[in-house]
């Protein structure tokens, strides 16, 4: 027996994955150097995948069948003794039904694939809404024309205020009242420095207007005095050297 009939003989159980050992060595360097025999190989592997095919899909060209149940047929190298039957011809129908099954095993697969990307899709759809809501609640926050409102329980009058700007190396202090009921007949409020130490300084008199509001500006204070709260309270008009209790009003550094 030549080499390429030996080789043409091992061709089919080389494309079934059933030849081994020392067979298949020499077979795959064969392969190597002849370009006529992978041409073969090659012709026998696309005709067991029509063959495969027929389990679940039209039915193959005769010619395939034939070709390679001719191919198979031309084995002959079985032990005597043993029946004339080939051992491997029915791997090619197994190789038919491990195909169909990895058809049903691919298809189950891509069908999971699908619902993930599905659902990949409608997340990255919700986070770009949830991104839009974000950069409108910004945009309405910075917007420059945006009208600022401050809600106050109804029918609640204003509640009064005060605020002291003090500069301590200068002396200078400005003090502006808003919402302040009008003082008491014979009666005005006066402003209080407190010192970190020592007794409270009187810092100035007033008397709201109409509307309420009262400016300090300026008032004659001790050089250098580190405040630590200013306070309001209501005195004679002439004004006190010490406070007279209670206190109305009190505020510490901000």
């Amino acid at each position: 027996m030549s080499v390429h009939e030996q080789i043409a003989d091992d061709l089919p159980l080389y494309a079934l994955g059933a030849l081994q050992g020392e067979e298949r060595l020499a077979l795959e360097r064969h392969l190597d150097e002849c370009p006529a025999c992978r041409r073969e190989l090659e012709s026998l592997r696309g005709d067991m995948a029509l063959l495969a095919l027929s389990t679940a899909g039209p039915k193959p060209p005769a010619r395939a069948r034939r070709r390679l149940m001719e191919a198979a047929a031309r084995e002959h190298r079985q032990a005597k003794g043993v029946v004339s039957h080939p051992w491997w011809l029915p791997l090619p129908w197994l190789a038919a039904a491990a195909l169909a099954l990895a058809v049903v095993v691919l298809s189950t697969q891509n069908s999971g694939l699908r619902r993930q990307i599905a659902s990949l899709e409608r997340d990255a759809a919700s986070q770009q809404v949830d991104l839009q809501h974000a950069r409108e609640i910004v945009s309405t926050l910075t917007a420059s024309d945006a009208m600022r409102v401050t809600l106050v329980a109804a029918k609640a009058p204003p509640q009064p205020q005060g605020k002291a700007i003090y500069v301590r190396d200068r002396s200078s202090l400005i003090f502006l009242a808003s919402n302040m009921p009008a003082a008491p007949s014979d009666k005005a409020y006066e402003l209080w420095l407190i010192p970190m130490t020592g007794a409270p300084i009187p810092a100035g008199m007033f008397k709201p207007d109409a509307h309420g509001s009262a400016t300090i500006i300026n008032p004659p204070l001790p050089a250098n005095v580190e405040a630590k709260a200013f306070a309001i309270t209501v005195e004679p008009e002439a004004g006190s050297t010490t406070p007279t209790m209670p206190i109305v009003m009190l505020g510490a550094g901000e």
